[in-house]
């Protein structure tokens, strides 16, 4: 079998979406002829924990681990829930960060460029130089963010004669925290000379969405290939829903994920008929920002919350599953529009109606329509989604309400990782 080298800072018992993606390719890689072998921290400060995904991982893998110094772990002392909250991504609106806020923001983006994880780069690079030449590696896999992974890559590449796979879970400099960084002039501009020193190296390029690759087709010749994310079980019709009319929105729900348009739609429908408030529910399953929830308790919906919080991965598959209604927000941002969220795709997998809300341009609405796994809404489409949410609720009170989605299948982690061991074998 072929061997490949995965360097990747998310692995079990990290939580969260991040790690799920290469969790799974290593899964089903040997299946296609290939042996993956792992490269992680020995000491990682996870924000979130999953040991359930530790179930997915093969008893013959090979895991490689080495230190790194976290940062992140240094600004607990200042503020646990300001250093966590921002190595979630959850990022304060300007006008309301404290001072304290503002620092480890600054400091985060001007000296640890490209992110905080940028200490790691060199004592990786002597490692697993040693271990490349060693045991014979031909073909390494970086993933990011965090982006600096890249920059081990960049490194290796220019050592050894092997092949380079880099892997963008998220863009680069075009993805929607990036500019809340409060970047100096000159930090900004070394963050776009790595971002395209690295797309002009790189072997190949991997990416999970159509706008990233187009957005990165401006920067480098090299090929570039959209991999999805997508979903990992038996597509079943057997679930059983929920007695309310839930509406479950999965995941992170960030400041910027804030929809006023949903919160007004539901309020008035609430505040329109006594039936439907008698029996609709919305549940967060995931972390919540402070914003959004004061948003809903402004709109009046405080006492329909079902505040999950974070729970175990299998456990939100559960919750998607019996849910009558999915719930998917992007921010309504440009940047946005490069993003495809992994939870869309076991979402269409759960076999509910999904209903999104995001900007103007969306790779999502492009694959809901082409599955009619669900409806896209823009933030400016208020009455179409009052009028959708009217005729979901009439049919959940016949129990009508599914979906006939088709063409699922091509985005099973199976299917996927076949499609990437052709381009790690070429």
């Amino acid at each position: 079998m072929k061997k490949v080298l995965l360097i990747t800072y998310y692995w079990p018992p990290a939580g969260g979406p991040g790690v799920q993606r290469w969790l799974k390719f290593v899964k089903y890689l040997p299946d296609f002829g290939i042996e993956p072998i792992v490269y992680c921290p020995e000491n990682p400060n996870y924000p979130i924990t999953d040991a359930s995904l530790l179930a997915d991982v093969s008893s013959n893998l090979t895991v490689l681990k080495t230190p790194i110094n976290e940062p992140y772990k240094w600004a607990q002392l200042f503020s646990k829930s300001k250093t966590s909250n921002l190595s979630k991504g959850l990022i304060s609106n300007q006008k309301k960060q404290s001072i304290l806020e503002k620092s480890l923001l600054f400091i985060r983006g001007n000296f640890f460029i490209p992110d905080a994880r940028v200490s790691w780069v060199r004592p990786s690079v002597s490692f697993l130089s040693d271990y490349i030449t060693e045991h014979q590696i031909d073909t390494i896999v970086t993933t990011g963010p965090p982006h600096s992974l890249h920059l081990i890559g960049l490194k290796l590449k220019q050592k050894h004669a092997i092949k380079w796979v880099a892997d963008f879970r998220d863009p680069w400099t075009q993805i929607g925290y990036h500019k809340k960084l409060k970047l100096s002039y000159f930090a900004q501009k070394k963050h776009k000379k790595l971002e395209t020193t690295v797309l002009q190296t790189a072997d190949e390029i991997v990416v999970t969405s159509f706008k990233t690759k187009t957005i990165f087709s401006e920067l480098t010749t090299r090929p570039i290939t959209v991999l999805t994310n997508g979903f990992d079980f038996e597509i079943t019709n057997d679930s059983t829903l929920d007695s309310k009319f839930t509406l479950s929105h999965i995941g992170s729900l960030l400041e910027g994920r804030n929809p006023y348009i949903l919160w007004t739609v539901l309020s008035d429908l609430i505040k329109d008929s006594d039936e439907f408030a008698s029996v609709f529910q919305l549940n967060f399953i995931g972390s919540v920002s402070a914003e959004v929830m004061d948003a809903v308790r402004i709109y009046g919906l405080e006492n329909y919350i079902n505040n999950i919080g974070y729970v175990p991965h299998n456990e939100a598959l559960d919750y998607q599953k019996k849910t009558q209604l999915l719930l998917l927000i992007e921010e309504n941002s440009k940047e946005t529009e490069y993003i495809i969220p992994g939870k869309l795709f076991e979402y269409m997998a759960s076999k509910r109606p999904i209903i999104a809300i995001g900007p103007q341009a969306s790779d999502i609405e492009k694959i809901l329509n082409q599955t009619r796994s669900g409806s896209y809404f823009r933030y400016d489409e208020a009455a179409a989604l009052r009028t959708l949410l009217l005729e979901h609720f009439d049919a959940y009170k016949t129990q009508q309400l599914n979906v006939d989605s088709k063409g699922l299948e091509g985005y099973s982690r199976k299917s996927l990782t076949q499609q990437l061991a052709q381009k790690l074998l070429d």
